[in-house]
């Protein structure tokens, strides 16, 4: 029996899509977007691979665990600060600056400060940002020791007012929440025994007195900076 020309034409199997190689850089572009659309708490190693369509093992070849995840995670939010060269005339607006420029970094991204808590940074990033903040301080003629300490004292100072607006902001309280509570802590404060609490009493409207987050940063910036400056050799 001859076999006929015609021969029906099959339908072409659609191509599957090829995937994009898992990268160390993919794995912290899927976890920063977790962190601050979610919150800190969102981030582990299960629900980034979700998010990379991907399973918890194959992470493990990039990211050793969630606390390099979590050094990733600030060294990618240093990228952002910004130093000028540091000048020896005005090392001390230098410094505050910086300390600025790392606040508005960690509101950036709301989570990072959770992550680095407790950590010493030591990814590149965030180690040029130490470098930097070094250089303003020798150029101020801080000493060597107290330059040292300064650089964990004021990530630590900044990390942690970070820290304390995303708490804030996670209770979702209107301004009527906050102009009570201020209130209830101020009768609070009158209310004790004035013979055991005397500084307490007397103090009461300053210690609830408004300020925004932004003054009483200012105010503690203000308080390290000069400290640092009162230990400079002259």
């Amino acid at each position: 029996m001859n076999q006929s020309p015609w021969q029906p034409i099959r339908p072409e199997k659609p191509a599957r899509p090829v995937r994009e190689p898992l990268s160390r850089e993919r794995i912290v572009d899927a976890a920063m977007s977790l962190l601050v659309e979610q919150g800190y708490e969102a981030v582990s190693m299960r629900k980034v691979a979700q998010a990379l369509n991907t399973g918890p093992a194959s992470l493990y070849a990039h990211v050793a665990n969630k606390k390099e995840l979590d050094q990733l995670l600030v060294d990618r939010a240093a990228q952002d600060l910004e130093f000028p060269e540091a000048d020896p005339e005005h090392w001390q607006e230098q410094l505050k600056d910086g300390m600025r420029s790392m606040l508005k970094v960690m509101r950036s991204y709301p989570g990072v400060a959770r992550a680095a808590i407790g950590q010493v940074p030591l990814g590149e990033r965030a180690l040029e940002s130490t470098e930097h903040f070094l250089a303003i301080l020798k150029a101020g003629k801080v000493p060597d020791q107290a330059a040292a300490w300064a650089v964990d004292l004021i990530p630590l100072y900044v990390t942690a007012t970070a820290f304390e607006e995303s708490v804030q902001r996670a209770w979702e309280w209107t301004e009527d929440d906050i102009t009570r509570f201020v209130g209830e802590l101020r009768e609070f404060f009158q209310g004790l025994p004035a013979e055991k609490f005397p500084f307490t009493v007397a103090l009461a409207a300053a210690l609830t007195a408004g300020g925004s987050g932004d003054e009483r940063f200012e105010f503690g910036i203000q308080v390290i900076v000069a400290g640092l400056a009162s230990m400079a050799e002259k």
